[in-house]
């Protein structure tokens, strides 16, 4: 099965991102003709600052890689480095529909947000097609929220076998139905936009600063409480083994949970879970020639795999003459 994802490089990987992405981008390693890029063209839409995005592209790929990403199981690289996926994006421009492109949600929503409107990110999908097409990839995971962009990806393939003959594979939505909504600090889905993440990478007291800052309720700590509405016990769930968690929901339902106890519990299990990851993170960032190393290695296999289909597509469009 031929896999693709793809990571922006916007910032600090929090709790949320582990459990949604990061977690099933490791799993899918192991037996799967993998694809991971870092999608540095993307995140110009909204990072207008060569310095920040430059470091960001290093620092997630040294996130991933202090993860346990693997570039001998996978091909992982950074969007910049493959310039079909440029020649690529503009031929299939050439064909896209301009009522396909207003249809996106993405762009309003963006918009909306405060996002500076710009050629880039109205016609972004059209380079997240371009991203996806020039692999000919079975599934492309994504959340909810990007499906459309994988169903826009679809209609241009669609459009282009078409009009030039087959010649693109349609990729399918990978969707997981079981993946856990991470509670932030408030409550809420943990998100950057809501201030409310824990950084998997954050350590000492700025990370003990956010744990203890969870919000709980003020119930005394010798009465019952509902573990189910309780989300420093949604935080506990992802992390306590079995049987420790079954005595903490004891404690929540018979009376004798203390929050501040349970925050520090927590505290200390963020360290084991993730302790030996943020030690190999500071290694590659230390050598950001290595990190280099690895992307670029990646990027000569990732553009040996897509230049064949390229090829086809510069042939049926007439570029080749």
């Amino acid at each position: 099965m031929k896999i693709l994802s793809g990571i922006q490089p916007s910032g600090q990987l929090h709790l949320g991102n582990y459990f949604g992405m990061i977690e099933p981008m490791l799993a899918m390693q192991e037996g799967n003709d993998y694809y991971v890029f870092i999608a540095n063209y993307h995140a110009m839409t909204s990072v207008h600052d060569g310095e920040k995005l430059a470091q960001g592209t290093l620092d997630v790929a040294s996130d991933f890689l202090a993860m346990g990403l693997d570039p001998e199981r996978c091909i992982f690289w950074a969007q910049s480095d493959i310039p079909e996926v440029q020649e690529l994006t503009w031929i299939l421009s050439t064909i896209t529909p301009m009522g396909l492109i207003e249809r996106c949600h993405g762009y309003k929503d963006k918009v909306a947000k405060g996002i500076v409107a710009s050629h880039g990110l109205f016609s972004y999908p059209v380079l997240m097609a371009a991203d996806i097409l020039l692999y000919q990839p079975d599934i492309v995971p994504v959340g909810k929220d990007q499906k459309q962009h994988i169903e826009v990806t679809r209609d241009i393939a669609t459009k282009f076998n078409n009009q030039f003959g087959e010649t693109f594979k349609l990729p399918e939505p990978g969707i997981s139905e079981t993946t856990a909504i991470v509670p932030g600090l408030d409550g809420q889905k943990m998100s950057k936009s809501y201030g409310n993440t824990i950084p998997i990478f954050l350590e000492g007291k700025p990370l003990k600063k956010r744990v203890m800052a969870i919000e709980t309720d003020a119930t005394p700590v010798e009465d019952p409480k509902d573990p189910d509405t309780c989300n420093l016990y949604a935080l506990l769930k992802l992390f306590a083994a079995p049987e420790r968690l079954q005595e903490i929901r004891n404690l929540y339902i018979n009376g004798g949970a203390a929050y501040g106890y349970l925050k520090l519990e927590l505290l200390d299990l963020l360290n084991e879970k993730f302790g030996a990851a943020r030690e190999k993170k500071k290694e590659f960032l230390a050598d950001p020639g290595e990190v280099r190393n690895i992307l670029r290695k990646g990027a000569g296999k990732a553009r040996e795999k897509g230049l064949p289909t390229l090829e086809e597509v510069r042939r049926k469009v007439g570029i080749t003459y």
